[in-house]
C-alpha cells in the first residue's frame, strides 16, 4: 500500500457539531489509525490533517500529545482484553488445554489485527512504556495464574516456568507479526496450529491431552 493510500485509510472526523464525547471518540478512531502508520512519533499537526480538524480541537480534548497516546492504548489494549478470561484460566471442570485453546483462540481474534500489531511494535521500538505495561498487566492477570493451572495439571518431573509460557505466547503471536508486519502468507484459520503448538507445550510437562474441544 503506498503512502497516500494509507492516509485515505485514517478517517476524516465528521465536521457536523456532535456531543464531545462522540467527538472525542472519533479523534480517537483517527488516531489509532494515524499511529498504526506512522509510528508514535507522529506529530499531532499532521494528525490534524489527515482528520480535516484543526490541532487546537485535537488538544481541546486532549491536554496533551501523551493523553492522546494513553487514549490510543486504552483502545488497542485494554478494551480487547475480555473480563471473562481470568474465570476461563481457572475453571478446573475443563481440560488447562481446553482452556488454553480457547483463551488463545479469543486472544487471537482480537490482537491479530494491524492497527494492533503496527503500534504495539512502533511502541516497542519508540522505547516507550505501553508495552511494559501491557505486557506487566498480562502477565499478573492471565499467564501467571495460566502457570499454576498447568503446574496443577502437570504429571512432569520437570516444571514449566514463565519463561516457557512467554516463548509459546510468542510464538502464537508471532503468527499475526508474520501477517501484519512482515506480509507473509499465514493460515487462513490460525486456531489449528495454535492448538498443535500447545499441545507440545504440554506435553513437554507431562500432560496428554487434547486442545481441540470436543
Amino acid at each position: 500500500m503506498d503512502a497516500a493510500s494509507n492516509r485515505e485509510a485514517v478517517p476524516e472526523v465528521d465536521r457536523r457539531r456532535l456531543p464531545p464525547q462522540e467527538r472525542r471518540q472519533q479523534i480517537v478512531d483517527g488516531a489509532v489509525s494515524f499511529f498504526a502508520e506512522v509510528g508514535l512519533d507522529g506529530k499531532t499537526r499532521e494528525l490534524a490533517g489527515r482528520l480535516g480538524v484543526t490541532q487546537s480541537l485535537i488538544f481541546k480534548y486532549f491536554v496533551s500529545k501523551q493523553d492522546l497516546v494513553e487514549a490510543v492504548y486504552e483502545r488497542v489494549y485494554l478494551e480487547r482484553i475480555s473480563p471473562h478470561w481470568p474465570a476461563l484460566i481457572r475453571d478446573r471442570s475443563r481440560s488447562i488445554g481446553k482452556r488454553m485453546s480457547e483463551f488463545y483462540r479469543d486472544y487471537g481474534g482480537r490482537i491479530f489485527d494491524h492497527d494492533w500489531m503496527r503500534i504495539f511494535m512502533f511502541s516497542g521500538l519508540a522505547g516507550a512504556q505501553l508495552n511494559k505495561r501491557y505486557l506487566n498487566h498480562l502477565r499478573l492477570t492471565l499467564l501467571e495464574p495460566m502457570l499454576d493451572e498447568i503446574h496443577v495439571a502437570s504429571s512432569g518431573e520437570v516444571d514449566a516456568t514463565l519463561e516457557d509460557l512467554w516463548s509459546l505466547h510468542g510464538g502464537i503471536v508471532y503468527i499475526g507479526i508474520r501477517q501484519h508486519i512482515y506480509q507473509m502468507p499465514t493460515p487462513d484459520d490460525p486456531q489449528p496450529e495454535i492448538d498443535r503448538m500447545i499441545q507440545r507445550f504440554l506435553r513437554s510437562f507431562g500432560i496428554e491431552e487434547a486442545c481441540a474441544p470436543s
